[in-house]
C-alpha cells in the first residue's frame, strides 16, 4: 500500500511538472508584453502617436514574443490628457484528454 502511496504522488508530481513547463512560459511572456504596454502608455510621445502607430508596435512586440495577439484585440482609447492601451487575447494550450483556454488582459494607461 506504502509504494502505491509513493506512485500516486510521483504521478501527481510529474503531473505538475509538465502543466509547470507549459503553462509558464505564456504567463511569463504576457508579462513581458504587460511591461512593454505600460511602457508605450508611460512615454511622453504616446499622446502625439497615431492609434495605428502604437497598434502596430504592440503586434510587433507580440509577434516577437510569440504571442497570437491579432489587431482586433488591440483596444485604444484616447481621453483628453492620457491614453489607455488594453489587449485582450487567448491562448489555447490543448493537453491530452484537456484542452484550456488561458485569457490575457495586459494593459495600462498614461496619466
Amino acid at each position: 500500500m506504502q509504494r502505491l502511496r509513493i506512485a500516486a504522488a510521483g504521478l501527481i508530481l510529474i503531473a505538475l511538472v509538465v502543466l509547470g513547463a507549459r503553462l509558464l512560459p505564456l504567463y511569463l511572456e504576457n508579462m513581458r508584453l504587460q511591461s512593454y504596454v505600460e511602457g508605450i502608455a508611460q512615454d511622453a510621445s504616446t499622446q502625439t502617436r497615431p492609434d495605428d502607430v502604437l497598434r502596430v508596435a504592440v503586434l510587433e512586440k507580440a509577434a516577437n514574443l510569440g504571442l497570437p495577439v491579432k489587431a482586433e484585440n488591440v483596444h485604444i482609447k484616447r481621453l483628453s490628457d492620457s491614453v489607455r492601451i488594453e489587449v485582450r487575447y487567448i491562448v489555447r494550450v490543448d493537453f491530452p484528454l484537456y484542452t484550456v483556454d488561458l485569457h490575457f488582459y495586459p494593459g495600462a494607461g498614461s496619466r
